[in-house]
């Protein structure tokens, strides 16, 4: 393993999608928005997918000059056309405009649709919990999932994630609906590892332990058949409402020969105003009480463990082989 420190990992990262035509601007977030999950200790959504977004930049499969376009706009919802662009910044400018819409109206729901995609959701939650507000975060990616018996895939992993505005730190929900993220079958197979039991099946729908035979087959749902049902709704709210694509029609990073397909992923930000949602004017301290009975129960809130801003001197483990490839870009 090799140490950089955060300020370190965001230059390079930066330096990298500049050089391959991505503007600064854009290129900063999406650097931040990966180094973030570095330090959040979610390695599979963070710098190890850099060199699959450089590949599909060269490639043509992502457009490093795309802009917001407008599509719609009423106030509190609003809908842009991402262009193909890189979905990290565009996730983030979407959270930024649900904020600020959120506290001029108490609600607000943001949707970039034609995206690449964008990560770690929980990052995009934080312009929402640092300004006293509820963010709801969903996205769709390739089929990797079945139905419940079902023999072929329909789904993503359809990610979700949510901010809560409790005390002292907000709460941050980030999962898959599938067993677990397909990025980590990725970091098994980079490391040779095999799979734990009941994570994916192989191609012919069994279950299998070989990162490989998972990557070029399916993924378990997450509990089952709610765990699907859960997919089904993320689907429906990202893929089905947004588009243009469902998930079947998604081209997949981890296939080089995708590379020059634009994904056309659907991405929706929502966010709530606590104050305008309560009933008895103590909301705030409702949430509070609910993180402070979780913690007296002995257990701990979700994301409570992760800095939300890391210092830019905080060091960030990374793999020698990642740090190589890396630097091969350069």
């Amino acid at each position: 393993m090799s140490v950089l420190t955060v300020a370190a990992a965001r230059t390079l990262a930066r330096d990298l999608l500049t050089a391959a035509g991505v503007p600064v601007d854009p290129a900063a977030r999406t650097a931040s928005a990966l180094v973030l999950a570095d330090a959040w200790g979610i390695g599979s959504h963070g710098l190890m997918r850099l060199p699959y977004y450089l590949a599909r930049l060269r490639a043509g499969g992502c457009n490093p000059s795309a802009a917001l376009r407008p599509v719609t706009d009423t106030g509190p919802l609003a809908c842009y056309d991402g262009e193909d662009g890189l979905g990290h910044w565009q996730v983030w400018e979407a959270a930024s405009l649900a904020r600020d819409r959120c506290l001029a109206s108490g609600v607000a729901v943001v949707a970039v649709g034609r995206s690449s995609h964008c990560g770690a959701l929980g990052v995009y939650t934080l312009p929402l919990v640092e300004s006293g507000l509820v963010g709801l975060v969903f996205s769709n990616g390739p089929a990797v999932m079945p139905p419940w018996g079902g023999s072929a895939p329909v789904v993503s992993t359809s990610p979700i994630a949510a901010g809560i505005p409790c005390r002292p730190r907000p709460a941050i929900v980030d999962l898959a609906t599938s067993a677990v993220a397909r990025g980590r079958i990725q970091a098994h197979a980079q490391r040779g590892e095999p799979l734990p039991e009941g994570w994916a099946f192989d191609a012919a729908g069994e279950p299998t332990t070989d990162p490989a035979a998972a990557i070029a087959g399916m993924l378990a749902p997450l509990g089952g058949p709610k765990g699907f049902a859960l997919a089904f709704l993320v689907e429906a709210l990202t893929g089905g409402l947004v588009g243009p694509a469902l998930s079947t029609e998604v081209s997949d990073m981890f296939t080089p020969s995708d590379a020059g397909r634009p994904q056309r992923i659907s991405h929706l930000v929502m966010a709530l105003d606590p104050a305008r949602l309560d009933v008895s004017g103590d909301g705030g301290a409702r949430l509070d009480q609910l993180a402070a009975t979780v913690v007296a129960a002995g257990g701990r809130v979700p994301g409570a463990a992760r800095p939300l801003r890391p210092d830019d001197s905080a060091e960030l483990a990374l793999p020698d082989r990642l740090l190589h490839e890396l630097f091969s870009w350069v």
